[in-house]
């Protein structure tokens, strides 16, 4: 999971659970995501990376450049 890009679909920020849609096994699953540096928003339709991995279901990610 680490490295893998998805999308924001729920928005991401401090004291918020958000969501994003990342490809996996074939499909594109939801998995709940919080900020991996404190204070950082992302907005939904944003590019984030996962920088880390709490199973089964939730992620830390960062905004990621293109």
């Amino acid at each position: 999971m680490v490295g893998r890009q998805g999308r924001v679909t729920g928005r991401i920020g401090p004291g918020l659970v958000g969501e994003v849609m990342i490809p996996i096994r074939g499909g594109v699953e939801a998995f709940y995501a919080y900020p991996a540096i404190d204070g950082e928003e992302m907005a939904v339709g944003s590019l984030v990376v996962v920088m880390d991995y709490h199973p089964p279901r939730t992620v830390y990610v960062s905004s990621a450049s293109i």
